[in-house]
């Protein structure tokens, strides 16, 4: 297992050429997608309805389908045939349609009354399909994480400008208002120079995160087709015997996923990086350890990950899973203010909290609770997205595509990565190259304190010298090197 991992993360930093193409901003945007008539059914197929997949993909969405009439939910696809199954009869029960069932989902994508698909698949699986789906005309939801490697997600990046399909990633929180409203105070100047964020995922369990995946009788070589799930023939995994644990509780083990990383950080880091407007970091460090659930699993249960991005921002995700009373708040902090959001998702306000007068040189900056549009379930309204942007053929209309995807990919994956192997590492935005980090980071920022630079921003930035700039004391000009046993200019 642990070869064929660290296999795909050296095949990640040793092809730029091929990830080039599909980094934000370095292909042109392809043209939009075709829209549906107003009166006309989108049709849907899930692949990998278990789980998340059958729990929010296929309920939610025949929920929608029995409101609005306006799609219809055509096919079904999953190696375990309980979980085709349940799909398939949940679609009938709550529709009155009766799907296709599939086990390959190859069949299904070749299913030509299936517009778009909803993938609930193991995290090994999400590129492969995702690209097969697009490629194939398909539009795709694809649940988080969107990818298992850095390669994948620029892959996944590529496929998307090429083919002007719709894609939603299935992280829910970024169809929050909160995270537009918060991007717009910030690129206005409101907290002044933006520094950084911190957020966390903190859970707890008697028995160890994930293994509440139950294994089951009915899970067997005959009803689950292990070779497809394990994806052996298709690079994706090594072979290995049938095990109930390694299929039901996946998440443990790095083959198939990254634990808290990508089942957890990507939730949160996802959200921040809407809610600041930064997207891939520069240089990313990751930390932990399991030091409490010897259960037999690979991923660690104590968990922090540094990204510091080039705009001059640092992030910090953190997280146990052995302890839930006690998490950190979640913070986006600026020069002039910080938001201050709750634990979670759903916020009801944030609040604002202005640094001291005596800094930022404006009494009317106070602290203020700011209210936050409720939406309800978020599950739902993003679904609801996802299903107005191929409405309207608009990939832009999706509040988490792949670009925002991949660059949430980028931070989890690398500092899972450098827990791993001890290292730190550099990601290029230009090329997709990941490489070892060394001093050039720290060289740069006192490079440009040196030459009295001014600070970087985030992209939209509106907010001029607003808390970017420093005052300079008038006793700043006695500074300098004497020479010759004289002062500097001024004294």
């Amino acid at each position: 297992m642990d070869q064929v991992n660290r296999r795909s993360f050296l095949q990640t930093t040793g092809t730029a050429a091929l990830a080039a193409s599909a980094v934000v901003g370095v292909v042109a945007a392809p043209s939009a997608a075709q829209a549906f008539a107003a009166n006309e059914r989108i049709r849907i197929g899930f692949i990998g309805p278990g789980g998340r997949g059958f729990g929010a993909h296929v309920k939610t969405l025949a929920r929608i389908a029995k409101e609005t009439k306006g799609i219809e939910l055509t096919a079904v696809c999953d190696v375990y045939s309980v979980h085709r199954d349940m799909a398939a009869e949940h679609i009938e029960k709550e529709t009155g349609f009766v799907p296709k069932k599939y086990e390959d989902y190859t069949d299904l994508l070749a299913d030509p009354n299936v517009d778009a698909v909803c993938i609930g698949t193991p995290d090994h699986w999400h590129a492969k399909q995702t690209i097969d789906a697009m490629k194939a005309g398909k539009h795709v939801y694809c649940e988080k994480p969107m990818t298992h490697t850095i390669e994948e997600a620029m892959a996944v990046v590529r496929t998307w400008k090429e083919t002007g399909k719709v894609m939603q990633v299935g992280v829910q929180s970024t169809s929050l208002p909160v995270w537009d409203m918060v991007r717009d105070k910030i690129q206005s100047g409101m907290i002044g120079k933006l520094l950084g964020f911190q957020t966390e995922y903190f859970r707890n369990s008697s028995m160890g995160q994930w293994r509440y995946y139950q294994l089951t009788k009915e899970m067997t070589p005959k009803t689950i087709n292990w070779d497809k799930w394990l994806g052996v023939k298709e690079g994706l995994a090594p072979d290995m015997p049938f095990d109930r644990e390694i299929y039901a509780q996946w998440r443990r083990f790095w083959p198939f996923g990254a634990g808290m990383y990508t089942d957890l950080f990507v939730h949160r880091t996802t959200s921040m990086l809407k809610g600041t407007g930064l997207r891939y970091p520069r240089r990313v460090v990751g930390a932990g350890g399991i030091f409490l659930e010897y259960d037999g699993r690979d991923v660690p249960d104590v968990a922090t990950v540094v990204a510091d991005f080039s705009e001059g921002a640092q992030g910090l995700i953190t997280a146990t899973m052995c302890a839930d009373r006690t998490p950190v708040k979640q913070v986006i902090r600026g020069h002039n203010g910080s938001f201050e959001f709750g634990n979670g998702e759903n916020f009801k306000e944030i609040q604002f909290l202005a640094e001291r007068p005596q800094v930022t040189r404006n009494s009317k900056l106070v602290d203020e609770a700011i209210k936050v549009d409720d939406i309800g379930d978020s599950t739902y309204a993003h679904f609801q997205n996802w299903l107005k942007a191929m409405r309207e053929g608009k990939q832009e209309l999706c509040n988490n595509p792949p670009d925002l995807g991949a660059a949430a990919i980028v931070v989890v994956t690398l500092g899972s990565e450098s827990y791993r192997q001890g290292k730190a590492f550099f990601f290029d935005s230009e090329t997709g190259k990941v490489s070892e980090a060394d001093a050039s980071w720290a060289a740069g920022w006192e490079k440009m304190s040196k030459a009295r630079a001014k600070p970087h921003h985030v992209a939209g930035w509106k907010g001029g010298d607003t808390g970017s700039v420093l005052e300079e004391p008038e006793y700043m000009k006695l500074a300098g090197a004497w020479k010759d046993g004289n002062p500097p200019m001024g004294g």
